[in-house]
């Protein structure tokens, strides 16, 4: 295919806007799939995917449209996410394309994503097609959301804004023929050495680690052997191909074109996203500017269950590879033995990845409750970046600590704006700015990352109705009077409860804390003191009820020697009581995960 003639495009929008039924009709349209394998959200193929009803990870398939002039043109398209835990997937797929079609739910409008993803790609200079959809359903107000983007970018005032429903397949021709009309094709040279990016990965158990590239320059054939220039590897080219939208081997990959590599690598750590891959004979001299890698929001541990730590240890290293957002480094506890430390972009991130991780790997694991990474100021005047709260100085070692921040945009309507910015205010939140978008309400708060990282989003939502969006990114770091809260439990403290919490909070959670493990925690045949301490001193403490019968209550028709006799024959030496172990479940570290004011 001549380079005039193709055309790469993501499809970013807000979550539930539409992009994967787009996606099926432009497959359908273009005969990439037929009538008979098509079916809802085709490339959505997770199994987390399609129980959330969203997409998480990027797809691209390889479509040819035949045009209204005659012409043919090869049309790679890139599925992206939607949600804002998965931003940095989005970022990737931009990094491929040469243009990008905004798509806006004419029933809800622009949202608070659909700015996000749109500042994205103009950062990374694509040309954008706005296109607005579910114009046949009755809610629709395709007027309103017409006006709204154009006020979101000066290019739109002038831009043709197309108007589809992806459902019925209403107007996607014109897409069609749009794309075409006012994308670029790929710029790149033909003669200069291969350069390729890779832009995503995926591990086969049989093929090993399959490279999603886009060809800068040159071309890839599939007798090249190719060089990963990140580590100087050289490696066998063992089969190239394209997205139809299952893996189709190809002859060759040209310039502008999107495909995959096949070289056998077993190593999940030895490629990564990225990467630059160029031929071994003739080699580019330099190699390209590759991604900024994503900073991690929020921190968890996991712990594998039934001693299956090497069986972790593999699941997360392949996940890794397929969401290069995911990171994990090995960490010991001492109630729950070894396990991962891992990062996450949000809360929706962490439960992702533990659901893939009993779907494809038919793996359960303990979850810790989420951190984010304090900055902690020791009397020393020494400085420690602390994610954990296992690893957290002991109290009298601080001088002052710091915590990130993160700057927040809600977009909510004016029914529900009292109730958002109660929400708001009740999680530390400092409202920075308030500007109206039409009938929406924009509100732009500083925030701590640790207020939003267990239930802002969900309880916004709630509020809402599901209407108000949530927008946050990184803004630095402040002053914050944090503790952090050890859980005793029959006498023996269980690192992997502790957690971090501000000053003001710690009573009223610390109480809250103790009264749900009252009854997740497994009960013995003798009462189980639990308390949460903090600096030193119980905060709250109650104790789970015993399992056996108590001989000494009101009611009991026996002689008091008999009852000193059935006493004694059920104590339990508390030193021996306070060796025994407590087997922990997943119920118990969901009573600090649900934790909230």
């Amino acid at each position: 295919m001549e380079i005039s003639h193709i055309r790469n495009f993501a499809i970013i929008a807000h979550i539930d806007h539409g992009k994967s039924t787009l996606a099926d009709r432009i497959m359908e349209q273009t005969a990439t799939v037929s009538q008979r394998e098509s079916k809802a959200q085709l490339l959505d193929d997770l199994a987390v995917e399609q129980a959330h009803g969203v997409t998480v990870k990027s797809r691209t398939v390889r479509n040819f449209y035949t045009a209204a002039d005659g012409q043919e043109y090869e049309y790679n398209l890139i599925d992206t996410p939607g949600h804002v835990d998965f931003s940095y997937e989005v970022s990737k797929s931009l990094a491929a394309s040469d243009g990008a079609i905004l798509l806006v739910d004419a029933t809800q409008g622009v949202q608070a994503q659909t700015v996000a993803n749109l500042r994205l790609a103009l950062k990374n200079g694509l040309k954008v097609l706005p296109v607005i959809n579910k114009i046949d359903s009755a809610m629709a107000e395709v007027e309103q959301t017409e006006q709204q983007i154009k006020q979101l970018a000066v290019q739109f005032l002038d831009s043709p804004i197309l108007k589809i429903s992806a459902k019925t397949g209403l107007g996607v021709d014109a897409v069609l023929e749009a794309i075409k009309d006012y994308f670029p094709a790929p710029a790149g040279q033909t003669k200069a050495p291969l350069k390729a990016l890779v832009f995503d990965s995926v591990y086969d158990p049989f093929k090993g680690i399959i490279a999603y590239v886009r060809i800068v320059d040159g071309q890839l054939t599939a007798k090249t052997p190719v060089l990963l220039m990140a580590h100087d590897q050289k490696l066998p080219n063992k089969e190239i191909g394209s997205f139809m939208p299952q893996l189709t081997a190809l002859d060759s990959l040209n310039v502008g074109e999107v495909g995959y590599l096949v070289t056998g690598l077993k190593d999940p750590q030895a490629l990564r996203v990225g990467d630059t891959i160029t031929s071994q004979t003739t080699p580019t001299a330099q190699a390209l500017p590759g991604y900024e890698p994503a900073k991690s929001m929020v921190f968890a541990g996991f712990y594998p269950k039934d001693d299956h730590y090497h069986d972790l240890q593999l699941a997360i290293e392949k996940l890794a590879l397929n969401d290069s957002s995911f990171h994990y480094a090995a960490e010991v506890s001492d109630a729950l033995g070894p396990g991962f430390r891992c990062g996450f972009l949000g809360i929706f991130h962490l439960q992702i990845i533990r659901e893939r991780l009993h779907d494809e790997y038919q793996l359960d694991v303990l979850t810790t409750a989420p951190n984010v990474t304090y900055r902690v100021h020791l009397k020393t005047d020494d400085t420690l970046m602390v994610n954990n709260p296992i690893k957290f100085p002991y109290f009298a070692d601080i001088d002052y600590v710091e915590e990130p921040f993160s700057n927040a945009t809600i977009t909510t309507g004016n029914d529900v704006l009292g109730d958002v910015m109660q929400l708001a205010d009740s999680h530390k939140g400092q409202l920075v700015d308030m500007a109206n978008q039409g009938d929406l309400i924009e509100l732009h708060y500083r925030l701590p990352i640790s207020e939003i990282a267990y239930d802002f989003f969900n309880a916004l939502k709630s509020i809402s109705h599901g209407y108000a969006t949530l927008e946050t990114t990184f803004a630095d770091y402040d002053i914050a009077d944090v503790v952090k809260v050890e859980v005793n439990v029959n006498y023996a403290t269980v690192d992997a409860l502790s957690f971090i919490v501000h000053r003001e909070d710690a009573p009223a959670m610390t109480q809250k804390l103790v009264e749900k493990l009252k009854h997740t925690i497994p009960r013995k045949l003798y009462p189980m003191p639990t308390q949460a301490i903090v600096e030193g001193k119980s905060f709250a403490r109650v104790d789970v009820p015993p399992l056996r019968k108590n001989a000494a209550v009101n009611g009991e028709k026996r002689s008091t020697s008999k009852k000193q006799a059935l006493l004694r024959r059920q104590s339990v030496n508390k030193r021996q009581a306070a060796q025994s172990d407590v087997t922990l479940s997943q119920d118990v570290f969901n009573a600090v995960l649900e934790l909230s004011l």
